[in-house]
């Protein structure tokens, strides 16, 4: 880890810039959903469509992160972009909802398990140690603001064009992401190695019980966004209200004034302190979309959650950080990252299935409440395991 306090750093800059263009890419494909119900898939069909893709995702983790930890973070990044190249021209080929399509989504499902996980943990490498949830926050930017961009111009490349127009550009972006990886090299490391061999692996780092209430939460945290990621261009098409981009609009820009104007309040208060509010705000966003029938509702909606995962996102990630010895750093943000897509198997099909026989309003409703539950369990949990943290010297 950079022991300076500077946190804009040549390599910090450079996996925040490779990391915002390969999430361009990314984010563009929030309208694939109404590329595969173009194709005549159902909400169910889309669900299992996502799961398919995050299945994988998550079956890589255990190997990934194992990777990270003993050979360094270069060979899989390099790797995983190179491979996203290859995919995302790879729905050029895609005409109908079948076992190729299939095959394509999860090959993305895999490039983006490695960019998302590799990226994400040599930011980190590069944060000092004092400013972590805040660099975390800045650079959780480089992944938030494609949201914005991937939704605006998505509706833009839509009105005049089709969704071939739409891999095409997502296509430059991910060469984009590729060109800017290139210059990347790893962080010194202390003690990866050291006196006491090989790190531990992961699923030592998987069981460690000081983490266990933060896979908990980050779990409750990752299924909720999923009703977003699968179902906001459904229900947009659905309601005929707002867009996906006025949704991301206002999700991404408030997300930004408060991570570069008060970034720094976790660090100087308290993670929990600000996650608690944090996370009900983001519960909120859920019940107002459900219930939104004008583009000013749909805009409030994207506002409280971007509120919500301003803030959550860089606590939860930097008290994985802190919490995880540095040798099984790899290990312990292959975990975390890996809840997304966790979250994408379990919330997809079950999302999709709520829809088929209830309405958008009973499934955001079903997820504001599932969080703040979630919180519920999270808070005491937490609280029993956090003076063994601290005492190794992570800070809560």
């Amino acid at each position: 880890m950079s022991t300076g306090e500077s946190l804009l750093t040549r390599p910090f800059l450079l996996c925040f810039l490779s990391n915002f263009f390969q999430g361009v890419a990314y984010c563009l494909f929030l309208h694939v959903p109404g590329f595969y119900a173009s194709l005549g898939a159902t909400p169910v069909l889309i669900g299992w469509m996502f799961a398919a893709m995050s299945v994988v995702a998550i079956g890589i983790r255990p190997v990934l992160g194992t990777l990270m930890d003993r050979y360094g973070r270069r060979g899989p990044l390099l790797f995983g972009q190179g491979l996203n190249v290859i995919v995302v021209g790879l729905y050029l080929t895609v005409d109908q909802v079948d076992a190729w399509a299939v095959i394509v989504r999860v090959l993305h499902g895999v490039s983006a398990a490695i960019l998302f996980t590799v990226l994400f943990t040599s930011a980190a490498d590069w944060v000092p140690s004092r400013r972590l949830t805040e660099g975390l926050a800045i650079f959780g930017l480089s992944g938030m603001m494609p949201l914005s961009v991937g939704g605006v111009l998505g509706d833009w490349i839509l009105e005049g064009g089709d969704y071939s127009a739409l891999f095409v550009w997502a296509w430059g972006f991910a060469l984009l992401g590729l060109f800017a990886s290139v210059p990347i090299r790893d962080a010194p490391r202390r003690g990866v190695q050291g006196e006491t061999g090989p790190p531990p692996g992961f699923m030592t780092t998987l069981g460690q019980r000081d983490l266990l209430p933060l896979w908990w939460i980050g779990s409750i945290f990752f299924t909720a966004m999923t009703g977003i990621f699968i179902f906001l261009k459904t229900f947009v098409m659905a309601r005929d209200v707002g867009s996906v981009g006025i949704y991301f609009a206002g999700y991404t820009a408030i997300a930004v004034v408060l991570r570069l104007g008060f970034g720094w309040l976790p660090d100087r208060i308290g993670p929990v302190r600000v996650l608690v509010p944090a996370l009900l705000v983001f519960a909120c966003g859920f019940g107002v979309l459900g219930f939104a029938e004008t583009s000013g509702a749909v805009l409030a909606a994207g506002l409280l959650g971007g509120i919500g995962h301003a803030y959550t996102f860089p606590i939860l990630s930097g008290m994985v950080v802190t919490r995880a010895p540095e040798a099984q750093r790899g290990s312990a943000l292959a975990i975390f990252t890996g809840l997304a897509d966790l979250g994408v198997v379990a919330g997809g099909p079950l999302y999709g299935e709520l829809l088929e026989r209830t309405s958008y309003e009973f499934l955001y409703a079903a997820v504001a409440i599932t969080v703040a539950l979630g919180l519920m369990v999270f808070l005491p949990w937490n609280a029993r395991l956090a003076p063994a943290s601290r005492a190794r010297g992570a800070h809560d």
